[in-house]
């Protein structure tokens, strides 16, 4: 089908920005924001003086695309800062003799509501994730110090891609994801959060680029109003529209409308280099665009850029199956993304943007 080769052509592009030690995007994808290789001095003086933490070490790690990324390490007195207390996550595994790490991320300061986006998104995950045996980086601190914005997350010690990932953890990795969505629909994941509805209390932010947000009833109104449709305008003003999107938003609804999507809590942009498995052997997801959508989304995202390995699918089918016409909307979902990295990166993805678009007309869904 045409919709097939449409997604095969999409499947091999770039992706976003890596973080937490996963190797960089090419440079001619990158955000040029504020990475640094020196950790900034007012940073080191505002975790002393906020968070009772005393820097031993800042090393810089990959990934610091958007925001420069660091590993910090700390003397055992970290055990008795604000920060660390009042996080459950940070159990007695995760500390050495006598030194603790964590992982940070800053920029300037007046990018700290992207951050307060993240630390926001990481929150509602975590909370979606008890009992699942999934992974979150619990949002430990985020504010300004001096020029600075700062986010403060635990750390996790990936396993490597290069060493060759276990095909036990991208199941686990699946199975997790599975129960996190499922437990979501039952939950209230922050405040303001609305289970039954499409969307999030606030917006936030889908890489460097802006995702608005609110609510509807409605999935198909929902994805083509607040996701699809800001995506084309944008696009629109800087290189003209795009042949046929005014047709396809108008047909999106109708689409969708026939598919009994559920509310889930969903990562939303779940691409492989923003989940991994742990050397613990755990798993765990991270840099999200959190809302509530039809989990389709995520699956749709993890076949993208490279895609997950088949195990993770596994684990996620064995915990809750998928409809069996799940892969006829993976392109119409992806959409959104080719979208958002032509705006962001442009390059080849706008004309791949075109192409789903023709085949989705030539051929829909449903």
């Amino acid at each position: 089908m045409a919709r097939a080769a449409a997604a095969a052509r999409v499947a091999g592009g770039g992706g976003s920005c890596f973080s937490q030690a996963k190797l960089k995007a090419p440079a001619a994808q990158r955000v040029p924001m504020a990475p640094t290789d020196a950790f900034p001095v007012e940073v080191a003086e505002w975790l002393a003086a906020e968070q009772g933490l005393h820097l031993q070490q800042a090393r810089p790690v990959g990934g610091g695309c958007i925001h420069s990324a660091w590993c910090l390490t700390f003397g055992a007195a970290a055990e008795r800062s604000p920060a660390i207390a009042a996080d459950p996550a940070m159990s007695a595994s995760r500390m050495s003799t006598s030194h603790r790490r964590l992982f940070a991320k800053t920029n300037r300061a007046e990018v700290l509501a992207v951050l307060k986006a993240e630390a926001d998104g990481l929150a509602a995950l975590s909370l979606a994730a008890e009992g699942t045996g999934l992974s979150v980086p619990s949002p430990l601190a985020v504010g300004v110090a001096g020029a600075h914005a700062v986010l403060l997350l635990t750390w996790f010690d990936l396993e490597g891609r290069s060493s060759g990932s276990s095909s036990a953890g991208w199941e686990m990795l699946g199975v997790g994801l599975a129960r996190l969505h499922r437990r979501s629909l039952e939950i209230r994941c922050m405040e303001g959060d609305r289970p039954g509805r499409f969307g999030w209390p606030r917006d936030n932010v889908i890489g460097s680029g802006p995702q608005p947000n609110g609510w509807h009833e409605s999935w198909g109104t929902f994805f083509a109003e607040r996701r699809l449709a800001p995506q084309l305008e944008r696009l629109e003003r800087r290189h003209g529209p795009l042949r046929g999107a005014a047709t396809l938003l108008k047909n999106v609804q109708q689409w969708l409308e026939g598919h009994d999507a559920d509310p889930c809590l969903v990562h939303g942009d779940l691409w492989s280099g923003n989940a991994a498995p742990t050397s613990g052997g755990g798993a765990v997801i991270f840099d999200p665009a959190v809302h509530r959508a039809d989990r389709e989304v995520d699956l749709a995202m993890a076949r993208l850029f490279g895609g997950f390995p088949s195990s993770f699918f596994k684990g996620y089918e064995a915990t809750w199956a998928l409809p069996h016409d799940h892969r006829q909307r993976v392109p119409l979902y992806n959409l959104y993304h080719l979208l958002n990295h032509a705006n962001l990166f442009g390059g080849g993805y706008g004309a791949q943007a075109q192409a789903v678009i023709d085949d989705l007309l030539a051929d829909p869904p449903g």
